[in-house]
């Protein structure tokens, strides 16, 4: 993309494809939507390829609440190139290739700045159907009507604009859809297993679902020198797969007979695991982590996002007593435009496993084959190309 590709569209709206989601749990439905150029701080990209993340679904199903808005954009885990940018934006230019990410990561504010948490407190409000600065949409329908931003990215488009905060640049070296991967669920798993958990060489590991994000987990685990990570799945398929990244041991509950997941945990690694991640967003499995950790050291980590409402209940008595620590962990802990570069390097010297993580490719026009695979639970990640 040179300075032609710019000077075409820069500073000018661009009438392009979307995936426009015009109702909860319905088909997508492929439109011709208007881009508008990017504002001060703003930039438009061209998605090369998007991959369809769990929460896209969860968006996707969402019929009430603040974060419940149609029609809207879909998509959050992506990789492109700039093919413009608004006034001071200086990081990134035209021809670019970037990854767009939900998590903000300004690295001027305080907690950017901070080694604890990956937390962003460059704006006071939060919008969550819209650009994050003032909580507008840069994008309209044929009829000229606003259609709303999902997550601050919205890939499921041909461009899209996205906040400087939002933006992490990536090596050209990488294949594009392996940079897709590090822009959400990959690298949610690989941080919580490298910056929240801290998993040292020799310890016993145990993931509470093994999709994408459980398997990452493995993954940084493994890196780690975990000497023990038991995966703990309904679908015996997943062992198989889990090897790839590390898991040494497989648990399905349904087959335990009449021991719990805990005790069976708590036999392989002579009474607890030192680190447990729940990975699917259930109260009852965030228990069963907390339960299965080792006593005075272990530690649970909750990866996944409880989206009915259901309180977790946990005896003091558990944490006062038995020593152990439970947190919870958004994006893994990860500060995007420091950390992903870190893992794009990782997979260049063949130390990270990505490639194992691809399991199907569409065309975007047959993007709702991904929403089939994923929610019948047959692909981990599904890369959605959007010139293919």
């Amino acid at each position: 993309m040179g300075s032609n590709f710019a000077s075409q569209t820069a500073g000018k709206p661009i009438r392009c494809k979307a995936a426009v989601c015009r109702k909860a749990g319905e088909p997508l439905i492929i439109e011709e939507i208007e881009v508008a150029p990017p504002s001060s701080w703003e930039v438009r990209i061209k998605i090369l390829c998007t991959s369809l993340c769990q929460s896209d679904l969860s968006f996707w199903k969402l019929s009430t609440g603040p974060a419940s808005a149609f029609p809207r954009i879909l998509g959050h885990e992506a990789a492109g190139v700039v093919e413009s940018v608004g006034e001071n934006v200086e990081e990134v230019k035209t021809g670019d290739i970037v990854v767009p990410v939900f998590k903000r990561n300004c690295g001027e504010c305080r907690d950017c700045k901070s080694q604890k948490g990956n937390g962003c407190s460059k704006f006071s409000v939060e919008y969550p159907c819209g650009m994050p600065r003032d909580g507008s949409s840069r994008f309209k329908d044929k009829n000229g009507e606003n259609l709303h931003h999902t997550l601050r990215v919205s890939s499921f488009s041909e461009y899209t604009v996205v906040d400087v905060t939002h933006v992490v640049k990536m090596s050209p070296d990488l294949p594009i859809d392996k940079a897709s991967l590090l822009s959400c669920g990959v690298s949610t798993g690989l941080g919580a297993a490298w910056k929240v958990a801290e998993v040292e060489e020799g310890s016993t590991v145990a993931i509470f679902g093994l999709g994408a994000v459980g398997l990452a987990v493995a993954e940084g685990a493994r890196l780690r020198g975990a000497s023990k990570i038991i995966g703990v799945d309904l679908n015996p398929e997943k062992f198989e797969i889990g090897k790839k990244f590390g898991v040494t041991d497989f648990i399905n509950p349904t087959t335990c007979g009449e021991k719990s997941t805990s005790q069976v945990i708590k036999e392989m690694t002579d009474d607890g695991a030192d680190y447990c991640f729940e990975c699917i967003g259930l109260t009852s499995l965030m228990q069963d982590a907390f339960t299965s950790s080792r006593k005075d050291t272990g530690k649970t980590i909750l990866l996944g996002i409880e989206m009915h409402g259901t309180p977790l209940s946990i005896s003091p008595l558990e944490l006062v007593a038995a020593g152990k620590t439970i947190t919870g962990s958004m994006f893994g802990g990860v500060k995007a435009k420091v950390d992903i570069p870190i893992f794009a390097n990782q997979y260049l010297n063949n130390e990270l496993n990505l490639d194992g993580f691809i399991t199907h490719e569409v065309s975007f026009e047959d993007i709702n084959k991904a929403f089939d695979l994923l929610e019948t639970r047959k692909s981990l990640r599904c890369i959605i190309w959007m010139d293919k």
